[in-house]
């Protein structure tokens, strides 16, 4: 099955989900990753700003923020097409902004090195740890920069774990993949569940 045919599969999936299961399930999601030994350790967590239909990020946020945590979120450069990181201190600094995406408005860019984990979108994942995106690769770019050493998690629902996604020299598998039901730890294109 093609990424494109995953995707169009996972978005009439996730269109089918009601708003009060989605946050219910969101977060059932975010227990399970705020329990973590890895998150416990992260100082400097980068989170995605849920667009609707998806997996809700903000309750993850709120208590990162309530464990002295620092935040961060991704502003997408259009121009250079690239993502950057930058710290945020509340939602009040993030707009919707181009493609329908929230993003700070304001806020210092912070260098790769500093961040102990990312929590990745993704429209399906596999227990390899291997995802499809939205198709742009704007978190493949950004998770193979040299200067990233931190943690790659997987945020989904249940139902978007694939079985078998195709993939390709550039993809970059997560190492965590978290959903309101499991956590599975990948190593080496092998899945651990727990």
């Amino acid at each position: 099955m093609s990424k494109n045919q995953i995707r169009a599969d996972m978005q009439a999936l996730l269109k089918k989900i009601s708003p009060e299961e989605r946050h219910t399930r969101s977060l059932a999601a975010c227990h399970k990753l705020l329990a973590l030994k890895e998150f416990k350790s992260a100082q400097m967590v980068m989170i995605f700003m849920s667009i609707p239909c998806e997996i809700e990020t903000t309750a993850l946020a709120i208590r990162a923020w309530q464990e002295g945590k620092t935040i961060v979120v991704p502003r997408v450069d259009w121009k250079n097409n690239r993502m950057e990181p930058v710290e945020i201190n509340s939602f009040e600094e993030c707009e919707v902004a181009g493609k329908g995406i929230r993003e700070p408005l304001i806020g210092t860019v912070v260098p790769l090195g500093y961040i102990d984990m990312v929590v990745v979108p993704g429209m399906s994942f596999d227990r390899c740890g291997f995802r499809v995106g939205r198709g742009k690769g704007f978190y493949d770019r950004f998770l193979a920069e040299t200067d990233f050493n931190g943690k790659r998690v997987g945020f989904c629902f249940q139902e978007q774990l694939h079985p078998n996604i195709p993939t390709e020299p550039h993809d970059i598998p997560m190492d965590i993949i978290v959903t309101d039901e499991e956590v599975i730890h990948c190593h080496n294109g092998n899945s651990v569940n727990k």
